[in-house]
């Protein structure tokens, strides 16, 4: 889309939630690129949190201790979708926060209230400040339910279990048995976590649109999503 278009458009808020697997960030990123949105991936922002801890000494299965320190790291995230970013303190922290501890520690860190209510309030202020860049494409868990409930559309993404761990385990292609089966009881157990926390737990707002991947090429879930995205700019 040329810059003449985008400019007849009013700005969006785009909210696309869903468990791990779904194609969320590779969906979020492409949508954003296409339609000249800013692009946010909150995940990362959690990591970044988690990975902050762990790296000072706190000890993320105990929430007092996560609470406490919720306010010191100092994130900040780059919404380009060509190149999105994350500094901790300052540090580039895009590859730290991919390791296997920082996803084993990420759903404990994100369930804490205190680091929840810091992150929230940080992701609330990058969607309004996007607004005046024609808008933002903003992925994660509880977008459409809890961080922006008034988002202009609200994408809920889904596939199978079996699909979800064949996708986050790269390909099946060279990958065996008991390669898929540990990313999907890994996938499993973060779905539980996430959607049973008492704080924002990760659920399809009442006016979502449900997606269903399982079946779809990456390039139908992002024309899909592009499609209603334009119509609702549209119908506006």
């Amino acid at each position: 889309m040329d810059s003449a278009a985008r400019a007849q458009r009013a700005p969006v808020i785009v909210a696309i939630d869903g468990p791990a697997g779904t194609g969320k960030s590779s969906t979020s990123r492409a949508v954003a690129a296409r339609l000249g949105l800013r692009y946010l991936d909150t995940g990362a922002q959690y990591r970044a949190a988690a990975w902050w801890m762990l790296g000072n000494g706190v000890d993320v299965r105990d929430p007092a201790a996560v609470a406490a320190a919720a306010e010191k790291p100092q994130i900040v995230s780059g919404t380009d979708p060509a190149a999105p970013t994350v500094t901790v303190d300052g540090a580039d922290a895009a590859g730290p926060i991919r390791t296997r501890e920082v996803t084993a520690a990420v759903s404990a860190v994100s369930a804490v209230p205190e680091v929840r209510a810091r992150i929230t309030a940080l992701q609330r202020s990058i969607a309004a400040e996007s607004v005046k860049n024609g808008g933002i494409v903003v992925e994660g868990r509880d977008i459409g339910t809890t961080v922006l409930p008034d988002a202009d559309v609200k994408i809920f993404l889904t596939a199978s279990e079996e699909v979800r761990a064949a996708r986050r385990s790269g390909e099946l292609k060279g990958k065996d048995a008991s390669d898929l089966a540990a990313t999907q009881a890994s996938i499993a157990r973060r779905d539980a976590a996430d959607a049973g926390r008492k704080v924002s737990p990760l659920a399809k707002a009442a006016d979502a649109i449900e997606v269903d991947t399982t079946e779809l090429t990456l390039e139908q879930v992002i024309q899909c999503v592009v499609t209603l995205v334009e119509e609702k700019q549209q119908g506006r």
